[in-house]
């Protein structure tokens, strides 16, 4: 047995594996949906964070980004000289919708045949507790070289709030490799893709639907706008190919609405298109978004319509090398763990780390407990085996990629 195989085995013998199923309960049971008007925020699941984060003697810095919604930060530091890894997770889920439903209580967290349930047991409350638990270990093990830094965070299902403060207040300084923790089905996910949302607003002439030659249809222009981006989609589809593990570039329209009262004889005076692009490797958002606009420039013209462009949401693709140490240390604990050969994977969404990739310039693994297409769905689960096997891995992952000897 190698000197790091020893001091691996050592560590994750200190694994607390009953806690860490009775932490993902815990936190599956703080409703941390962002719905003040019911009187929910992350709050509720920062304070079990808390809770624990004392019962294990941490530190940790509470920062108010919004009214209600903190960012929780523990800094673990091994005593000795070395890099710092990230371990990145956030405390925010979808909402449940209709409770009636599901077939278990939605933050209930009860376990039957081996399954976890409620929402945020996947994504990502499991992720949460295991690496937190997956740092315990490690440090219960004895001084290691460096420090493991836990940004558990908010608004990562919306505007992503948390993880911009986070960056913004300098705490990515330093870091030299995160793992983010969403769920991805034991895939090791180097990659991910960008996503760009868009909302197009279009100022037409109302006329009556008898005289269309009196008015300016915005509907008509956004017909065109659809049109072309189809064919812009294609552009791209056939530029870049079809990403091994990412699949392909997309420009999708998700809604469209004109007037207020639609009437069947009436030609509105405005339209509002909105779209969500998904980006892979390669693609150079601010050369997209210009053709875009330059599109809308043509119809404008041609149509005598007026449009506005507003990017919601602006964020890339994501591709850390597969030998990068932080992938390899990912990938060598899950093959030591499980005995299996790792299979690299991409994101098929967005995470925090398309923030912390871009903004920050960390390279950024994607690999937590959970399936890769469950999040966001009624009976939202996760795998006790996978649990604990996952909180392993990151102790595993620690381990090689602070070099920890024995």
């Amino acid at each position: 047995m190698s000197p790091s195989s020893r001091s691996t085995h050592s560590r994750r013998s200190s694994l607390d594996r009953d806690g860490v199923i009775s932490l993902t309960q815990r936190l599956v049971r703080a409703p941390s949906v962002n719905q003040p008007e019911l009187g929910r925020s992350e709050a509720s699941a920062v304070a079990v964070v808390v809770e624990q984060a004392a019962e294990f003697g941490w530190e940790v810095q509470l920062e108010e980004v919004a009214p209600g919604r903190p960012n929780a930060i523990v800094r673990i530091d091994g005593g000795l000289p070395g890099p710092c890894l990230l371990f990145e997770g956030h405390t925010d889920v979808v909402t449940e919708g209709d409770a009636t439903a599901w077939t278990y209580d939605p933050f209930g967290a009860e376990i039957e045949d081996g399954k976890l349930y409620g929402r945020g047991s996947a994504d990502m409350k499991g992720g949460v507790a295991a690496f937190m638990h997956a740092a315990r270990a490690v440090e219960l093990g004895g001084p290691f070289p460096g420090t493991v830094m836990l940004a558990i965070l908010c608004d990562e299902e919306e505007m992503m709030i948390g993880v911009h403060d986070f960056v913004a207040k300098g705490h990515a300084e330093g870091v030299a490799g995160a793992i983010v923790c969403e769920p991805e089905g034991g895939e090791v996910c180097n990659t991910q893709k960008g996503a760009i949302r868009l909302r197009i607003d279009i100022t037409g002439t109302m006329a009556h639907g008898a005289m269309p030659h009196q008015g300016r249809n915005p509907i008509s222009a956004a017909s065109s706008f659809i049109a072309q981006a189809q064919q812009i989609e294609a552009d791209l589809q056939r530029a870049h190919g079809d990403h091994p593990q990412l699949g392909l570039a997309y420009l999708t329209p998700t809604h469209i609405s004109a007037g207020t009262l639609p009437q069947l004889n009436v030609i509105p005076g405005e339209s509002i298109l909105t779209y969500d692009i998904r980006t892979i490797p390669g693609i150079d958002h601010a050369v997209l978004l210009q053709r875009l606009r330059d599109t809308a420039t043509e119809i404008e013209e041609a149509l005598g319509v007026g449009i506005t462009f507003t990017i919601i949401v602006d964020r890339p693709p994501t591709d850390t090398p597969i030998d990068h140490p932080v992938v390899t240390a990912v990938a060598q604990a899950h093959a030591a763990v499980t005995g299996e050969e790792p299979v690299y994977g991409g994101v098929p969404g967005t995470t925090d780390g398309t923030i912390l990739w871009r903004d920050a310039g960390l390279p950024v693994v994607v690999y937590g407990p959970g399936g890769k297409w469950i999040a966001h769905q009624r009976d939202e689960f996760v795998e006790v085996d996978e649990l604990v096997r996952c909180a392993e891995v990151y102790v595993e992952a620690i381990v090689r990629f602070l070099e920890i000897p024995s």
